[in-house]
């Protein structure tokens, strides 16, 4: 009922929040008497915050058309490789005219980008893509909002979740490498584990960055919420049918909007302060403010549903029962062992003022992951970066993103496990080693 009674706001809003777009224009177009009255800037400012509080926002295109790469200017063209009924796998593929660039992009390494599906679109890593665009070829998940998909297609599941990673993977080949950025570390850690326990190929890297892998460790507000809940409350309190308006109608989803009602409540004040200070910037005529406030809540705002079952299953699964840390999650009869992972190289990487993920989640990879070499696990801090941080903005383009490159560039001459070679003789007991830490990075200014 919930959900029916948000879409009868959202529609009684809507001929309001155009209104307030249009008076606004009134009072600030340069051809218009109004924009001549004393006062005017102040009323087009408040009447286009009440559009900006009343519209609907649709989810944003990535909108990156060219890259540098080395200096020089290439085109970019987002492609569909593949889609399947919850999600569409994207390519940013490259052009050039110049010969030369064009074989230094041809052997650059393949990444996959796995997005979160916590909410919002797959577009919030849009400042994550373009900077990996500049040395690699570049490949992101693409998540579909459940309400738009039809009962038809069937149910989603985490099992589903990770069964789509394990396609993509197969179908980029042995040359690709994995970053995932917060929601999906546990997801991705779990395919991974699983294609090596059946001795399929892995990937060469995979970078986990911002994620919940022990949940345990430093809880945040959104852990504490998780795991204090009962599984019972949420499918009654926070799940509700798809409205009979879209394609999905009936589907049981979280709806986007109650994620985002959530997300802002975490910091009431510091929204409402940056709303003031755009109304500010439109009075004083600070454009450049201004838009980047736009850009911002245009992101942010904007929203997905997330099937039912996926999100009470991640739940459960990753902030109740730590299905993952303890070695009891079993995938449609598989018992995922990160252990087996051998040639794939561990990257972690964490914010130090990270609000979601807290301190030493994410790094907890490295002792999940214990058949990977010390040489081929390395954890990186980014100081002064919260959430958000490590993945978009000047912290993540000048501190994370070199030590990715070159952690990825380290790590692309395959690996072969050798076979054991049978023993003569029993060998002569000893004390079991240590497990391997991961090392450190300290390049963390």
């Amino acid at each position: 009922m919930l959900y029916q009674l948000y879409e009868t706001q959202r529609a009684l809003l809507s001929p309001f929040a155009e209104f307030a777009s249009a008076t606004g224009k009134l009072y600030s177009h340069p051809l218009s008497p109004f924009a001549q009255a004393p006062g005017s800037q102040r009323m087009a400012a408040g009447f286009d915050l009440m559009h900006r509080l009343t519209k609907e926002y649709e989810k944003p295109a990535f909108g990156i058309n060219s890259v540098q790469v080395d200096g020089i200017d290439v085109a970019v063209q987002e492609q569909v490789i593949q889609s399947k009924p919850f999600c569409r796998l994207l390519r940013f593929k490259r052009y050039t005219d110049n010969a030369q660039m064009l074989e230094r992009m041809r052997a650059q390494p393949i990444v996959l980008v796995v997005a979160p599906l916590s909410g919002h679109h797959s577009t919030l890593l849009r400042d994550t893509v373009r900077t990996l665009l500049q040395d690699h070829k570049v490949y992101i998940t693409d998540w579909v909002d459940a309400r738009m998909v039809p009962l038809s297609d069937g149910e989603f599941h985490l099992a589903d979740y990770i069964g789509y990673v394990q396609d993509f993977i197969r179908l980029l080949g042995t040359e690709v490498n994995v970053i995932s950025v917060c929601q999906p570390t546990v997801p991705v850690l779990a395919a991974i584990s699983l294609l090596a326990s059946r001795g399929e190929f892995t990937p060469r890297t995979m970078t986990m960055m911002g994620g919940p892998i022990d949940a345990r460790k430093s809880p945040t507000a959104v852990n504490n919420l998780a795991m204090n809940r009962s599984h019972d409350w949420f499918e009654q309190n926070v799940i509700y049918r798809v409205p009979q308006n879209f394609p999905g109608a009936g589907r049981r989803v979280y709806p986007g909007f109650m994620q985002h009602t959530g997300f802002v409540a975490m910091n009431p004040d510091r929204h409402a302060n940056s709303h003031w200070d755009y109304f500010l910037d439109l009075v004083r005529g600070a454009d450049d403010s201004a838009e980047s406030h736009r850009q911002f809540y245009d992101e942010y705002n904007a929203v997905l549903d997330m099937d039912a079952n996926y999100y009470l299953q991640t739940i459960r699964t990753v902030f109740q029962d730590f299905s993952l840390v303890y070695g009891t999650w079993n995938v449609n009869g598989e018992l995922v062992r990160p252990q087996d992972i051998k040639t794939t190289a561990l990257l972690t990487v964490e914010g130090e003022l990270d609000d979601i993920s807290g301190a030493g989640q994410t790094e907890a990879a490295h002792g999940l992951c214990s058949g990977i070499p010390e040489d081929r696990r390395q954890h990186y801090l980014v100081q002064g970066a919260g959430h958000y941080g490590i993945f978009s903005g000047r912290r993540w383009r000048e501190k994370a993103y070199p030590e990715v490159r070159k952690f990825i560039l380290q790590h692309q001459q395959p690996v072969v496990v050798a076979e054991p070679e049978p023993m003569a003789a029993a060998p002569a007991a000893s004390a079991p080693a240590a497990p391997a830490k991961g090392k450190k990075s300290t390049a963390t200014s």
